[in-house]
């Protein structure tokens, strides 16, 4: 995960850049509690806190990820969690940029 967690996401656009199912499935365990949306094209993970004043700072941070990387996640946020979605749509799936995204908010965490 410090590998990727390290990295910097990159424009990416177009199908070349989509990665495989084997090449996700291999990172994944480096990242746990990430999964493979139903999909097949994201990465989802939930994220449960003690309130919501904590929730409310997680996804604050993640903003400023998500802002410094340039690469957006969907959040489904409620009182005590927070569910992170990520998929690359110019590529029409996953991409490299989504398990960076990935490793950098689990580091908030840590």
């Amino acid at each position: 995960m410090d590998e990727l967690a390290r990295q910097k996401c990159l424009p990416r656009a177009g199908v070349e850049h989509q990665l495989s199912t084997e090449i996700v499935a291999q990172h994944l365990e480096q990242l746990p509690g990430w999964r493979l949306g139903a999909d097949l094209g994201s990465l989802e993970k939930r994220y449960a806190f003690l309130d919501f004043y904590r929730t409310m700072a997680f996804v604050n941070a993640v903003a400023w990820i998500a802002h410094e990387q340039d690469h957006h996640p969907d959040l489904s946020v409620g009182y005590n969690y927070c569910l992170v979605r990520l998929s690359t749509h110019d590529v029409g799936g996953l991409s490299w940029n989504d398990l960076i995204c990935a490793a950098r908010i689990d580091a908030l965490s840590e």
